[in-house]
């Protein structure tokens, strides 16, 4: 039953976080990656905080699962950071399926640091996901010799997928000990507090913007006032632009989409095992693709679309395999 629970659990947890990756790529769009990862987080931690003052729990005692869960929310600053900078850079359709192998991953972690031991067919599984990463992140254009990177969204993709694998494994010794609650709270909070000290360490060393115009030289000899000479205004970037209410209803959908996506898989992770918790809860993807072709326009090609086959092959193949 605990199997069944499980997969349940991780399968809830996977549309929940496939519609976060939908949301997020269009606030991180809008207002930047950073600041999507500011406002996911924030967010996250108040409904966790809610809900810790609501059920009257209380933290750990044990002085190292507070610290552990406390590092790994620090650790998981970074992962959402290049998450949701793949995001950004895109395509959807692609960076959200390779960040989903961190399932594939989670199974080989799980084997070597928890003793676990997926069946023969889960292992293949893991040798199709790797096989998918490959073939849905290159794009082959003139043969093998003019393969190329799909673009720069999926090197944060594999940061991403490496940092929540190893959060998986590390964070289902704290949760099974203390419960899901406390050790969620404490791991979010200082997620929240790595995430503001680095938006605002890049805003205190941002430049100054420049003034609106230039002024033309070799004018002041002849007693006239310099001519000024208007300068074409910069496309702002996203990390500059003002939060509307738009934005704000975007991060908002993200963060309570994100945290019952956590709380699923805490949930998960309490009753069932890791790896098949890391498994099933890597399926929201496959919303994020319908997303990623229905709302964005983006088309993959033949070879990438058979590579995210595979890797929703290997995701059937480690469940029931």
């Amino acid at each position: 039953m605990d199997g069944l629970q499980g997969v349940a659990l991780g399968l809830t947890a996977a549309l929940a976080w496939g519609l976060t990756d939908t949301v997020a790529t269009f606030a991180s769009r809008r207002v930047g990656s950073l600041r999507t990862t500011a406002g996911t987080v924030l967010v996250s931690v108040a409904v966790l905080a809610l809900l810790f003052v609501a059920g009257d729990a209380t933290l750990p005692e044990d002085p190292g699962v507070m610290l552990t869960a406390l590092a790994c929310g620090a650790i998981a600053a970074w992962a959402y950071l290049a998450f949701y900078t793949a995001l950004r850079h895109g395509p959807i359709t692609v960076v959200s399926p390779v960040v989903a192998t961190y399932g594939g991953l989670t199974v080989v972690l799980s084997v070597l640091l928890l003793g676990e031991a997926p069946s023969a067919g889960q292992a293949l599984g893991v040798v199709v996901a790797t096989t998918g990463i490959v073939l849905a992140s290159v794009a082959f254009e003139g043969g093998l010799r003019g393969a190329r990177p799909v673009g720069p969204g999926v090197a944060y993709a594999i940061v991403a997928l490496v940092g929540f694998a190893a959060l998986t494994v590390v964070l289902a010794g704290p949760i099974r000990a203390a419960g899901w609650l406390p050790v969620l709270l404490l791991s979010r909070s200082a997620n929240a507090v790595v995430v503001l000290m680095i938006l605002g360490s890049l805003r205190l060393r941002r430049p100054p913007a420049p003034g609106p115009a230039s002024t033309s030289p070799g004018a002041t000899g002849s007693g006239r006032a310099p001519m000024a000479v208007p300068t074409p205004p910069a496309p702002i970037p996203a990390s500059s632009r003002p939060i509307d209410r738009r934005a704000v209803a975007l991060l908002v959908t993200a963060g309570l989409l994100d945290v019952a996506g956590f709380i699923s898989f805490a949930l998960g992770l309490e009753i069932a095992p890791t790896w098949l918790i890391g498994i099933t809860s890597s399926f929201g993807p496959v919303i994020a693709v319908i997303a990623g072709v229905a709302l964005l326009g983006e088309r993959p090609r033949p070879v990438q679309w058979f590579g995210l086959g595979l890797v929703l092959a290997s995701v059937f193949l480690i469940t029931l395999g």
